[in-house]
């Protein structure tokens, strides 16, 4: 039974505790799109008082089927370097921004293990991608450790990526 206290505070330093200090006045919108991630980054966006000013919302987008119908990854691009690919990610994120109107969206596609791995694509290999008004960024990761370890470093590394986008469009240095 909840108490109807709060959660633990969020940490000031946090990307999200940063992007509300940034959105809070709902100058700009977030939205997600996200695989290995499964929601992660959504929710912590969703865990800061004051987010419905500026997240729109997430697909999770975990079938390939789901990524072409939903977010407009090209069939050519999971059929040729498949859905854990910087292209895809790139797709993903644009299609997510497209989706919900939003000013701004971040994206997550990868491998978390600890099957699915081969050896151009191992365990740990994440894309991330961010689409605002600049463009789209993407950043190729390797993450280390478990499911678990490499799911939290993915949401880590999206809420940061989004963070950039967000200060790219206020026309703010990180």
């Amino acid at each position: 039974m909840h108490d109807g206290t709060a959660g633990p505070p969020i940490p000031e330093d946090s990307p999200e505790a940063r992007l509300l200090a940034l959105l809070v006045d709902g100058r700009l919108t977030v939205a997600t799109a996200e695989s290995l991630t499964g929601g992660g980054v959504a929710a912590r966006l969703t865990s800061v008082a004051g987010s419905s000013a500026y997240v729109l919302g997430g697909i999770v987008a975990y079938a390939n089927g789901a990524k072409r119908d939903l977010l407009g990854v090209p069939q050519a691009v999971l059929d040729g370097i498949g859905a854990v690919s910087e292209a895809c990610a790139r797709a993903m994120a644009e299609g997510a921004r497209r989706a919900f109107g939003a000013d701004v969206a971040v994206a997550t596609t990868g491998i978390a293990g600890p099957g699915g791995a081969t050896a151009r694509k191992p365990v740990g290999l994440v894309y991330v991608a961010a689409a605002g008004p600049a463009g789209t960024a993407c950043e190729e990761f390797r993450f280390a450790g478990d499911r678990t370890a490499v799911t939290a470093a993915a949401t880590e590394a999206a809420l940061t990526m989004l963070l950039a986008a967000v200060e790219a469009a206020l026309g703010r240095d990180s």
